[in-house]
This record gives structure tokens, sequence and C-alpha cells, in this order.
């Protein structure tokens, strides 16, 4: 396996890392008979997770997300493109958005502070038609680059989400406007029209099916 695919692969198995520190214990496994002679310490895992543990997912989201474009960068600078990279590198991408908007549905239930599951719906969504699409198009033989409005659309989501794992951290400091809300709002009306973008300027590769 080389350099790139290993950089893709990294990022893959960050997400259940990710998703240990943001998602909180559920009730039925810390009140569970089976493990009762852990309960108190599985009332403190939860507690730090539920207080602190998003902040930890939040760098562990940065870093994993800043791996995005560097694996593909060095796979064509180095002649290295291979299927297996070509496969990986999207799934990748699309299984830590997921990850992320999932679990900040689940802390939004729990303490207010995340996004609702329309937000996490219409983005997911956005992501599974469009890979939907890419893989039509390469049943083609047709290789559908990213747009300038793609990636605008993926630092959107990165800042949004950054932002909302971090209970709108910096801007909680000095203002009690939800800004992380805002972003979030900004991530999914850019997320929406870069799918019908995407489409739009594809829709001959899904008429040829017909």
């Amino acid at each position: 396996m080389n350099l790139p695919n290993k950089i893709t692969l990294a990022r893959i198995l960050l997400v259940p890392i990710f998703m240990i520190f943001v998602v909180p214990i559920p009730d039925w496994m810390i009140n569970s008979s089976l493990l009762s002679f852990m309960h108190d310490q599985l009332e403190a895992l939860n507690s730090f997770i539920i207080n602190y543990g998003n902040f930890i997912g939040a760098a562990i989201f940065v870093i994993a997300s800043s791996t995005d474009g560097v694996d593909g960068h060095i796979a064509r600078k180095r002649k290295l493109v291979t299927k297996l990279g070509i496969f990986l590198d999207p799934i990748a991408d699309k299984l830590l958005t997921a990850a992320a908007l999932i679990a900040l549905v689940q802390r939004y239930e729990l303490t207010g502070f995340g996004v609702s599951s329309w937000t996490a719906m219409i983005i997911i969504s956005r992501e599974l038609i469009v890979t939907g699409f890419r893989l039509v198009a390469a049943g083609e033989g047709v290789v559908i680059s990213a747009s300038k409005l793609g990636k605008i659309k993926t630092v959107t989501q990165m800042v949004a989400i950054t932002i909302s794992l971090l209970n709108n951290l910096p801007f909680s400091l000095f203002t009690n406007i939800a800004v992380d809300r805002y972003l979030m709002f900004i991530a999914v009306i850019i997320t929406a029209y870069s799918g019908y973008d995407y489409i739009a300027r594809n829709l001959a590769v899904l008429r040829t099916q017909n």
C-alpha cells in the first residue's frame, strides 16, 4: 500500500476514534447488570465525554479533515494514483462528515449544542446522491473532477462542524450570537446548491443511460 492510500486509510480509522470521544455512552450500557461492577466508572467516563469529549473530537476532526486533499496531491505528484485510492478517498470524506453530523445530532438532543436532524439529512443526502452520480459516471468511463464550488462546500462544512463541536467557541467568549448555527446554515445552503450544480453540469452522464 502506497503513502497516499495509507493517509486515506488513516483518515477512515480516525472515524471510530472520533466517535468514541463525541458520542455519549448509552444509558442501557451504563445501567446494564452485566456492567454493574463498573457502573461508577462508566458514569464518570460518560460525564467526561459529555463535558469535554467534543473538544478532543474537534481536534481529531480537524486533523482528519486536514489530510483531505493531501493524499490526492501526493498521489498525483508522485504518480501513485490507484483504483484503491480512487475508491477509498471519497468514502473517507463521506464517513468523516457523516459521523460528525450524526454525533452532533445526538449531542444536540442531550446538551442543546450540535445540529438538527434536518441539517444532517440534507448534507448527508447530498453526499450520497453525488457519490451515486459519480458511480454512474465511472461506469461510463467518465471521471468527474471536483469543482471550485465543491471545494468551497467542503471548507464550509469543515468550519461549521468544527465550531459546532466546540460549542460555538471561541465566539461564545465575547458574544451570545450562535455563530455555529449561522455557519451551519451557510454550509447547508452551499451544500444543497453545489449538489444541484454538480448534477446540472453533468446531467449528460445520466441521459446516456436512457
